[in-house]
């Protein structure tokens, strides 16, 4: 087996932005979406998002690409979401994504500001190249 350090932040929105993610299914999609990336052989850092967007921090192993990992958290999680009873809301995910490579040593300030999204935002202390979602975003 390999060795490896690979860190990424992995930030994707809803569908047209909708206000998709609710209080009833947070805590769920979130707690979902851990256990995806462990089971994809990943490791878990940090999730954290709003009603709007998720940002996930994860290692991947070099074994997978990147996109294909991500595919796999968007559709595993919105088909697990659309699934539930009891959650009264559907979720469905935008094309796009942003992933942004990491330094070890940056890992624990990324995790601290993924797991508190929710301060953040209501305060507008956003990390604006930690926000960006897809190509428009980022002037491209």
């Amino acid at each position: 087996m390999a060795y490896w350090q690979l860190y990424y932040h992995i930030v994707w929105a809803t569908k047209g932005r909708d206000l998709l993610i609710t209080s009833e299914i947070d805590t769920a999609l979130h707690n979902y979406l851990r256990g995806k990336i462990i089971s994809l052989g990943g490791v878990f850092h940090a999730v954290g998002g709003m009603e709007e967007h998720v940002h996930v921090v994860a290692s991947i192993p070099p074994t997978i690409a990147v996109a294909n990992f991500v595919g796999q958290l968007k559709g595993a999680s919105s088909h697990w979401v659309n699934h539930q009873k009891g959650f009264g809301s559907s979720l469905y995910w935008q094309d796009g994504y942003g992933v942004f490579s990491l330094s070890k040593k940056a890992l624990p300030r990324v995790v601290t500001y993924v797991v508190n999204q929710w301060e953040h935002h209501t305060q507008n202390d956003l990390w604006l190249a930690l926000e960006r979602v897809e190509e428009a975003d980022v002037g491209v």
